[in-house]
């Protein structure tokens, strides 16, 4: 299932475990504009024949539903690295092979300053090993975290340097569908790197190899990116095109400037009733400048947001915002200084500290972590949990079952696990507090976990990333979270409690 084409390269990238067949692409070679006769490709970023045992781990960096990274130092080289492990089981159970092939190829091909690079891949028997750049300087979320808001010419120097490396991206026919500051990642000087390219998708005039069965979701209107980054036409099931990002863009350089995303609301089906709307709230500190820029990159329509127009990327940056950027030397400019991190650091460089908060959709440049297993730094750790409360579902028909003023802070599809069975139902945990699980086939209330005013009352264990319980001084359930957030629910609920 995870094998990739023998007739490309003798060493591939990710190769499938001894059970699965080699794929033959010969015949499917020419299906596509943008997919390239076999013996014309080879990999740059080579498969190597290395365990895990040769490196050194530290933090994490984020987890995902089929992965998570971490600082892994190569121990013969002292090479430090951010290495994406991917379980081979959860990939091939839930159909994300393709996704994780184009994720693995579209990186390799790219090659631009300001994307993260990969350098190599490996493999077990049970996981997948991407070894990335390392970006030392953590992700841009946490540098406006910690300065509360960017001065204007810190985030012109951040916004100037993803405008260039957009470019680069569209440029090749991609669309990256997931710009947003955690995935905005800096080096240890500074610079910005675009990470995670899990969403990316390829445009059909795409300057990038695709081989045959490495592609993006086959529904050209599917639902991908994280909400409060989304544009209007994305909810309502139009194509992705370049414009996605240039909206992206704009959602970021105003939450660059004003400390918070743009659209922020309670929940994230208020977030997104925003979006429809278009309802944009300037801060009365905001230049004119930066309004206008934020109001262009921000059109309804996709097709006029700037840098999409007839003249590109061109008229874009000559956009006041950005005048005095010397935009062919951009990346020899001397970037903001960088906020100190709070924690002790080692002398080569490996920081333990965590920060609390992290948005659902993690992978390298999307997750920061809380520690919420004493410190613990096993890889099988459940000790990191995300920033913010993931919704699968944003039908607003769930809005029905929440009374007048009442939001929803957590919501999703989950496996409720009885003795000899198991049943999916939707879980919603709202600031009432109330924690409730429907049966979404018959849209009713199945039941009510009791809140009591005493906290002890109700407790959460997480058995597994994706297994918890909920506890109550009458029953316990048992539920399974598929996207592993067991460690955000409890945190969820037992936030509420205190």
């Amino acid at each position: 299932m995870l094998a990739m084409e023998k007739d490309f390269d003798p060493k591939p990238g990710i190769q499938g475990t001894n059970n699965d067949d080699d794929d033959n692409c010969s015949s499917n070679a020419g299906a596509s504009n943008n997919i390239l006769k076999s013996k014309s490709f080879t990999f740059r970023a080579p498969q190597e024949n290395f365990t895990i045992q040769d490196f050194e781990l530290g933090k994490i960096y984020g987890v995902g539903s089929y992965s998570k990274v971490v600082r892994a130092k190569k121990k013969d080289t002292g090479m430090v690295y951010a290495l994406k492990i991917m379980d081979k089981k959860f990939i091939t159970k839930e159909n994300k092979t393709a996704y994780v092939k184009l994720e693995r190829i579209v990186l390799d091909q790219l090659d631009h300053p300001g994307v993260v690079r990969l350098y190599f891949t490996f493999q077990d028997s049970l996981s997948l090993y991407m070894a990335l750049e390392s970006c030392e300087g953590g992700e841009l979320f946490d540098q406006i975290t910690k300065k509360g808001r960017l001065p204007e010419d810190e985030a012109r120097f951040y916004a100037a340097e993803l405008v260039d490396a957009l470019e680069y991206i569209h440029g090749m026919g991609l669309i990256h569908r997931d710009i947003k500051p955690e995935n905005l990642l800096l080096t240890k000087d500074g610079h910005l790197k675009i990470a995670d390219f899990g969403s990316v998708k390829p445009m059909e005039d795409s300057r990038i190899t695709v081989l045959p069965n490495a592609a993006s979701d086959d529904k050209a209107c599917t639902f991908v990116g994280t909400a409060a980054y989304v544009p209007p036409e994305v909810l309502n099931s139009s194509p992705a095109t370049f414009g996605n990002d240039i909206w992206a863009l704009g959602c970021t350089l105003y939450q660059m400037l004003s400390g918070t995303s743009p659209f922020k609301d309670t929940s994230e089906w208020l977030i997104l009733q925003r979006i429809i709307a278009r309802d944009i709230r300037f801060p009365n500190y905001f230049s004119k400048e930066a309004r206008d820029l934020i109001d262009r990159l921000m059109d309804v329509d996709p097709s006029r947001r700037a840098g999409v127009g007839p003249e590109g990327y061109a008229a874009l940056k000559r956009h006041p915002f950005f005048r005095g950027v010397d935009w062919s030397n951009i990346r020899a400019e001397t970037p903001p200084k960088l906020a100190l991190k709070t924690g002790t650091h080692s002398s080569d460089g490996d920081d333990h500290t965590d920060s609390s908060q992290n948005p659902t959709h993690i992978r390298y440049g999307s997750g920061r972590q809380n520690d919420g297993n004493g410190g613990s730094s096993s890889m099988d750790s459940p000790s990191h949990i995300t920033r913010m409360a993931s919704i699968d579902s944003f039908d607003s028909k769930w809005q029905q079952f929440l009374d007048p003023g009442e939001s929803v802070l957590m919501i999703s599809m989950v496996k409720k696990i009885q003795k000899l069975s198991s049943k999916k139902v939707q879980l919603i945990l709202t600031n009432k507090p109330k924690l409730i699980y429907v049966d979404p086939s018959k849209m009713v209330v199945k039941g009510n976990i009791i809140w009591s005013e005493n906290s002890s009352d109700l407790s959460v264990q997480v058995t597994s990333p994706s297994q918890f319980k909920i506890c109550t001084s009458k029953k316990v359930l048992s539920f399974d979270d598929a996207k592993q957030r067991a460690w955000q629910w409890k945190k969820a609920i037992e936030g509420l409690c205190k």
